[in-house]
């Protein structure tokens, strides 16, 4: 039944590649108008046609389109796009996964959250709900993060979807090959050069 949307949503967010299982019932629940992972994670995924949040210019001005510094941020912000692969609203502003060629093909992929400042953050997990998980822990009605973490990776995996771990302190935080701050201002600088404005 949403096997198209499903192509569509691989297509235009990650590059063609296959959905991860997590994600796809996540996807199957929102599109089903379920609100329990919502209720749990807070996340709101991309609809089709909605603009990439490093490509989203809409919020400048023409003044600021045309500034030569401004047209350096948006040109390595949209360098920054292949890699980037954003899926969902959520946490400090959206979540997905870094899908830079230099990291290794054998694991799961990183996991990432860029804020409306355009900072990159890392999120633990092996998963996307890990990731979120771990972090929605942190704002629940239980103080220790560690125990909320539990029971929340109890709760979704009453609704089906387990993770690998129930312990916090096992979720996998591999570091990336390739920061994606340093990857940014080194595209910035690039384009910066480009224009000349040293």
């Amino acid at each position: 039944m949403y096997d198209e949307r499903l192509a569509g949503f691989s297509r235009e967010r990650l590059d063609g590649r296959p959905i991860p299982d997590d994600l796809r019932v996540l996807l199957l629940a929102q599109w089903e108008g379920r609100t329990d992972f919502t209720h749990l994670l807070d996340l709101d995924f991309f609809e089709a046609g909605e603009v990439h949040p490093l490509l989203d210019t809409s919020y400048l001005s023409e003044k600021e389109l045309a500034d030569p510094e401004m047209q350096a941020v948006n040109a390595a912000a949209a360098e920054m796009a292949k890699y980037v692969k954003l899926v969902a609203k959520g946490g400090k502003g959206w979540i997905g996964y870094w899908l830079h060629p230099d990291e290794p093909g054998d694991r799961a992929w990183h996991l990432m959250e860029l804020d409306t400042e355009f900072t990159f953050w890392g999120l633990v997990g092996l998963t996307l709900t890990e990731g979120v998980a771990a972090e929605r822990a942190s704002y629940q009605d239980e103080p220790d993060e560690r125990i909320a973490f539990t029971q929340l990776a109890a709760e979704l995996a009453e609704l089906g979807l387990p993770m690998s771990t129930q312990d916090y302190d096992a979720l996998d935080d591999t570091e990336y090959m390739v920061a994606p701050e340093e990857l940014m201002e080194e595209l910035i600088e690039a384009e910066r050069k480009k224009r000349g404005l040293r």
